[in-house]
């Protein structure tokens, strides 16, 4: 049985969806990661909300971030991806470096 982003990427990859435009939710930047490195073609992520727990810290209203998370995220922007920082399109967006930077600074003082 293929698991759900096996299944992703193979769908992604056929043809027979053609030029087909997909809204893909992820629930973590790990999840976004493993399908990105599977061979699912996303160029910018939106990164709307992320939930606080115990290990993470908030870095905006809506976003807080853990050691991994950070690390993810690094590694995305590597790869070259591109991110819309905000909750809502109402909002402004927000620059995904300086929110790494509070993320890392709070991590380590924590």
């Amino acid at each position: 049985m293929l698991s759900l982003f096996q299944k992703m990427i193979e769908v992604a990859k056929d043809p027979r969806f053609g030029n087909t435009k997909a809204m893909l939710l992820f629930e973590t930047p790990q999840d976004a990661l493993r399908a990105i490195e599977g061979g699912v073609d996303i160029q910018e992520l939106n990164i709307g909300s992320m939930a606080h727990s115990l290990g993470k810290v908030v870095v905006n209203k809506a976003i807080a971030m853990g050691k991994d998370d950070v690390e993810t995220l690094e590694k995305l922007k590597e790869l070259g991806m591109t991110f819309d920082v905000r909750k809502v399109p109402a909002d402004s967006k927000e620059n995904m470096d300086h929110l790494l930077k509070k993320a890392k600074d709070e991590l380590k003082n924590s």
